[in-house]
């Protein structure tokens, strides 16, 4: 099946506990430390790799861990570095955080390389801490924890127009004569499982990316079948192609198809019926006698909504040059930069940075705890508190940091209020 989407485990590397250690030489029984410094931990690395066209590896391995950092030793030695860990995707994958179903990076564009969790620091060594009163430290620093996070990858194709239909309607046929795509064509009432993608070149002008985005059926915008799947690459094309057959073969209402899908787009993002639309009737070679019924029905339909309708037969090519030249025509009044998703969640702001502090205090005489910082205002940003899974994420993100520790210390009991940039809780262990 294609791999569309899939959940993966990611896990930094820790780095290395600063070392504890003494000079030991020939007739200095007193040597100063000489603990060295522990590694850095490997990083968590996407990068985009051309030669990839499914996410079908990350479905049989699913857990990802970077080497960490190794201790530093004697004699001010360095510990090892841990290696980086980098996962190669294909372009188009968008990497969120399966918490909060935020955007942590869009593999598109000029984003070919992104560093997604950082390694823990390296722990400073004890020869570090020697000072004229604490000549023998024996303290080194520890290396800062791993970095670890439930990513979900989704793979939406980057194509320029998005060619949609039931099956069985002529979608791949009309891809095959217009590109060079080589898809498999058949009489199916089933679907490709893969979304074909083709260059269309015209003559004396720039040619676009066209995606034969597999049937869908009705319920597609609920997860039936393989909607969900198919219908998030549609996000990224500029302009829909709806393929309807005009000569109703099969006895499909082809007005009643272009409706049904309209309305699977709307449930699933109603930002997609936005989108520049036009028509291609199909089949008109084999029309009896010249019938035009069909194709007049949808016009009626479908012109005055500001959606042109172009007959045209995938077989013999009649029609197929007009409509091309009108969707390059679209696109060259359209932004010509690929839709790229920005980033909604920085994952290492979800630890400890002590650039940006916060504090937990308590305010007398309201009687209630304040949470204050960037990181939490970034956090809250990031984070919908309306919903279970996004309240529960950022419950483990204010347990993690310590500030729930804070909170009791400052002696904080169940129905309390804690309040954050506007918003209170009761506070409950």
């Amino acid at each position: 099946m294609f791999a569309d989407s899939a959940k993966i485990f990611i896990k930094s590397g820790k780095g290395g506990d600063g070392h504890i250690s003494f000079r030991r030489e020939l007739f200095v029984p007193d040597g100063g430390p000489d603990g060295g410094d522990g590694g850095d931990g490997g990083d968590i690395i996407f990068e985009v790799d051309k030669g990839l066209n499914t996410l079908t590896d990350f479905r049989h391995v699913r857990k990802y861990v970077a080497q960490s950092g190794e201790e530093g030793s004697k004699k001010n030695q360095h510990g090892k570095d841990g290696e980086d860990l980098i996962l190669k995707v294909p372009e188009g994958t968008v990497i969120k955080d399966d918490a909060t179903g935020k955007v942590i990076a869009d593999m598109s564009g000029d984003n070919m390389r992104e560093v997604i969790l950082k390694g823990g620091r390296g722990g400073k060594g004890n020869q570090h801490f020697a000072t004229a009163t604490m000549q023998v430290p024996r303290y080194a620093k520890p290396g800062t924890p791993a970095k670890e996070l439930w990513v979900r990858l989704e793979l939406k194709v980057i194509a320029d127009v998005g060619l949609v239909g039931f099956p069985n309607v002529g979608k791949s046929t009309f891809l095959s004569r217009v590109t060079n795509a080589k898809p498999k064509i058949a009489n199916y009432h089933f679907t490709t499982l893969n979304p074909n993608l083709g260059v269309v070149d015209l003559d004396g002008s720039d040619g676009f990316v066209i995606a034969d985005i597999p049937g869908l059926i009705e319920g597609a915008s609920k997860g039936v079948g393989l909607g969900h799947e198919f219908l998030r690459h549609i996000e990224r094309t500029k302009v829909i192609i709806h393929m309807v057959d005009a000569a109703s073969v099969e006895g499909r209402d082809p007005v009643n198809d272009i409706n049904q899908i309209n309305a699977e787009l709307e449930a699933y993002n109603p930002e997609l019926l936005k989108k520049p639309q036009v028509i291609a009737a199909n089949k008109i070679d084999t029309l009896y006698d010249g019938d035009t019924t069909y194709i007049d029905l949808i016009k009626e339909e479908f012109e005055p909504k500001g959606i042109k309708v172009y007959p045209i037969s995938a077989v013999s090519g009649k029609g197929v040059r007009e409509l091309l030249y009108d969707v390059h025509h679209i696109l060259k009044n359209m932004d010509s930069k690929p839709i790229i998703y920005e980033k909604e969640f920085d994952p290492n702001l979800y630890y400890d940075d002590p650039e940006e502090p916060f504090t937990v205090t308590k305010d007398e005489e309201e009687e209630v705890f304040l949470i204050e910082g960037p990181r939490i205002e970034k956090m809250l940003g990031y984070t919908n508190l309306e919903s279970e899974k996004g309240f529960l994420f950022f419950q483990q993100f204010m347990r993690d940091n310590g500030i729930l520790d804070q909170l009791e210390e400052l002696g904080i009991q169940d129905g309390d209020t804690v309040r954050i940039y506007g918003h209170e809780f009761d506070y409950y262990k």
